[in-house]
């Protein structure tokens, strides 16, 4: 039996784990490395290389066959260990994104991830959360359930504890909660009965919705981008071969020439590169306090030209202030506020324990001038909650022989429930105008006495009696990032329940670009589509805007071809956020199912870092963009020389070995440095990326032709020349290498930045990889040349120093050149 003071100890819940197992609905497969290792080789590229190893154990050079092997191995266990710590990596963040309940364990409520959880915990649940396992009701404070997951019936249903409820034969009981369903009002403490496949959702069968691993737009652009150069490989691949036969008549050597030219051509690296880079870009997002529950979200945030937001607690403090009170007719500073008839007003009309920031404040407020213990003691008869429809609220306390009715909400929704002339009404009105115009939050407060309780708050004779105006001010950073959104072409709409003025002041002071007018939510709802969509285009503040208005809004957006990141909190936000391009649930005060909904999760709930999470998205795909050109460009002297030598009826300039070199180079380079580089510095003054821009875009394409001729010119036409004069094919090849590494190196300094020269380097500190990878690189290549033993393996000899540096030379010309074009560009963009 539970001990319903402390609840589970630690050495109980152990036991019960044992026994009952995981509170989970699908049973996760834990990664298995070999499993990992073994699936590497299904890879053409890797089928390839054992092909290569094995013609050369049959053309008699066991040697070459085993250094062969020993390369097929290193690449593979690189690729692995990449592809490893992806998964490990998506998995801890999986991990972050799982479902959390409040527990009571050894006497401490704490927050305790749901798969932990054990029959006999007892468990605390709030508005807008998923029931984690079927419980039995505690307590229960105005609570009710959407079961219709399970019963298939869409009507709430209220939940008491056992005691209370009436006896019935229905399977479906109003003392038990089911797990899977949805917590839709107020609050419940409940015991833990049934987990896992025991409870009746397991039964049913359902599964938990998890994040599916479904390719994202860029990776759909990836595949059609290599499937096409497999395309074009395979039939080079079978010309080489023929074209070599007619020269040498030596089928298992043309066949080798073949498959050095299929394995220069397969960009094996794209997929590896796309993987790593988008996984360790949410890793290093969820150190900012952005959550990617969807990889996807991680490029499309880069696109994004809309960021709609709510006001409170994303863009303000969410710490509320007192600062205006309207009370007899009279406007005052609050810190003059002395009458205590309104004080009593404003605390009833709040929640005894209020979670709310602005209550808390009313009650801070109102307090200085009544004692609460005399309040509190009084009986809670009736309650009307707060609706976002409605946008007020009222509690009815037993006062002597009668009910005491206190109400709060928007002034427009509590002033016409009272006895008002229109003189009193235009008095009110001017108070309201003059407090929304400074951006304080006007709230209106009413009472009234009545013999009975009535069922609806509109039935009973409200009384006017005042006004209290909040102050909400804008977070710290959040003026600067807003002027960042500006200059990057992104709009920032602001999103509140506030009174339209309020919120104008506000859109005025934090900079919005269109803020000196409102569309409130009344509005929006007598508006068509079309004129919605044409009415979003020039308004960046809506007011007095429920939950399906954002609907409506990010509908209208997207029609207009905008792409658009939502936030939210509520249960309501759900559709919003799933129906945005990014929808973006608030880590802290969001519900479970708003966070189900959206594609991120704020984890600080702030504004900036939404901001910072775009700056992110935008550096991520430029680097991604830069590993892909750079993988173009080193591919095609690569492809290139395997392809001309037997054209020009040469000897082969690069043997699967020399390529199996150059991929141990370039695996590394691609997926680490480039993840590496930081954001240019001119990438928040520009527009948002279309996301119908091609990976490889017209310009881009230049550039990769444009440094890979140059390559292949540099690498080929010495080698010809120096075959040509009598140089050994050793010699010419080992020139030939020389060029090719050294303008590899200097191509990744080159295409580190769009902006940034070559001397920049000297000053960087942040990318060790770059200096460590590019030094390997070439310590690699003076052992192949220079070591003898080494020499007969790789098909080369030494060269003299005076030729090394006429190699080196040319091979940093191939590559260097590049940095005239940098110096062009950034004139004529006027960027240093």
């Amino acid at each position: 039996m539970t001990d319903r003071i402390n609840g589970l100890t630690t050495k109980e819940v152990s036991t019960l784990q044992e026994k009952y197992g995981l509170n989970e609905l699908i049973k996760n497969e834990k990664p298995n490395p070999l499993k990992k290792f073994i699936g590497v080789f299904k890879e053409p590229m890797f089928l390839l290389l054992v092909g290569a190893s094995t013609l050369y154990f049959i053309l008699g050079q066991p040697r070459e066959g085993i250094v062969m092997l020993a390369f097929v191995i290193s690449v593979v266990s690189i690729t692995f260990i990449q592809e490893w710590k992806t998964e490990k990596t998506m998995g801890a963040l999986k991990g972050l994104t799982s479902p959390q309940v409040y527990a009571l364990r050894d006497g401490k409520k704490g927050l305790i991830k749901s798969s932990e959880l054990v029959p006999g915990d007892i468990i605390y649940i709030a508005e807008g959360e998923r029931i984690p396992a079927d419980c039995q009701v505690i307590e229960a404070s105005n609570f009710s359930v959407d079961e219709s997951i399970l019963t298939g019936e869409s009507e709430h249903v209220f939940k008491l504890p056992k005691e209370l409820s009436e006896s019935s034969d229905d399977h479906w009981k109003k003392y038990m909660l089911y797990a899977g369903t949805l917590s839709v009002f107020g609050k419940c403490t409940a015991i833990v009965k049934l987990t896992g496949f025991n409870t009746e959702y397991g039964k049913i069968g359902k599964a938990v919705s998890e994040a599916k691993d479904e390719l994202t737009p860029l990776q759909k652009k990836m595949g059609e981008l290599v499937k096409a150069i497999a395309i074009t490989g395979i039939i080079l691949c079978f010309s080489v071969m023929v074209l070599s036969y007619f020269y040498n008549r030596n089928l298992l050597s043309s066949i080798l020439s073949g498959i050095t030219l299929a394995m220069a051509l397969i960009p094996e690296e794209f997929p590896v590169v796309l993987a790593i880079f988008l996984s360790l870009g949410a890793s290093r997002l969820a150190k900012k306090n952005a959550l990617m529950r969807k990889i996807s979200a991680v490029e499309t945030l880069g696109s994004t030209n809309v960021l709609c937001v709510d006001k409170t607690g994303t863009i303000t403090q969410n710490s509320m202030k007192i600062k205006k009170v309207y009370v007899n007719n009279e406007l005052q500073d609050s810190t003059a506020f002395t009458d205590e008839n309104l004080s009593k007003i404003t605390i009833l009309a709040c929640e005894k324990d209020p979670y709310d920031p602005m209550e808390k404040a009313i009650i801070e407020n109102g307090e200085r001038n009544i004692s609460l213990n005399e309040l509190y003691n009084l009986e809670l008869c009736q309650k009307f909650a707060f609706d976002s429809k409605t946008k007020r609220m009222a509690n009815i306390f037993k006062l002597n022989e009668y009910y005491y009715a206190a109400a709060k909400g928007s002034p427009e929704t509590i002033m016409p429930l009272c006895n008002l002339s229109d003189e009193e009404v235009k008095k009110i009105e001017e108070a309201i105008d003059k407090m929304a115009s400074k951006g304080l939050r006007v709230l209106a407060f009413a009472e009234c006495k009545n013999d009975k309780l009535l069922e609806k708050l509109e039935d009973y004779l409200l009384n006017f009696k005042g006004l209290v105006g909040l102050q909400d001010p804008p977070k710290d950073g959040v003026l600067e990032a807003i002027k960042t959104c500006n200059n990057a072409g992104i709009r920032v709409v602001m999103i509140t329940g506030d009174y339209s003025k309020t919120a104008v002041a506000i859109g005025e002071e934090i900079g919005l670009k269109f803020a000196s007018k409102s569309i409130t939510g009344d509005e929006i709802d007598c508006m068509s589509e079309q004129q919605l969509c044409e009415a979003v285009k020039s308004c960046d503040v809506f007011s007095r805007v429920i939950p399906e208005h954002k609907m409506k809004i990010i509908k209208a957006l997207k029609n207009n071809g905008d792409i658009v990141a939502m936030t939210g909190d509520g249960v309501n936000d759900a559709p919003a956020l799933k129906n945005a391009d990014i929808g973006i649930a608030m880590g802290k005060r969001g519900t479970e199912v708003a966070k189900e909904a959206a594609h991120m999760i704020l984890i600080d709930d702030n504004f900036t870092t939404i901001v910072e999470s775009v700056r992110d998205g935008r550096r991520i795909f430029d680097n991604i963009r830069k590993a892909i050109v750079y993988i173009m460009i080193i591919h095609i002297p690569i492809a290139a020389l395997a392809l001309f030598a037997p054209i020009f009826n040469l000897p082969q300039i690069l043997l699967p070995m020399h390529i199996m070199l150059l991929e141990l180079i370039i695996d590394p380079t691609c997926s680490i440095i480039f993840e590496g580089e930081p954001e240019e510095p001119y990438i928040m003054n520009q527009p948002p990326r279309s996301p119908k821009e091609p990976l490889l875009t017209k310009e881009l394409t230049k550039k990769v032709i444009a440094q890979g001729v140059t390559m292949f010119l540099a690498a080929f036409l010495p080698f010809h020349y120096l075959v040509d004069t009598g140089s050994s094919v050793e010699y010419a090849r080992s020139f030939s290498l020389i060029t090719l590494i050294v303008a590899n190196v200097i191509l990744v300094l080159v295409n580190r930045s769009n902006t940034q020269y070559l001397i920049h380097i000297f000053k960087e500190k942040e990318n060790k990889a770059r200096l460590f990878i590019n030094s390997i690189s070439l310590v690699i290549l003076a052992c192949i040349v220079y070591i003898p033993i080494l020499q007969p393996l790789f098909k080369t000899s030494a060269v003299h120093l005076k030729m090394l540096i006429v190699a080196a030379f040319i091979g940093i010309a191939s590559t260097g050149w590049w940095e005239l074009v940098k110096i062009y560009k950034n004139v004529k963009n006027k960027r240093c």
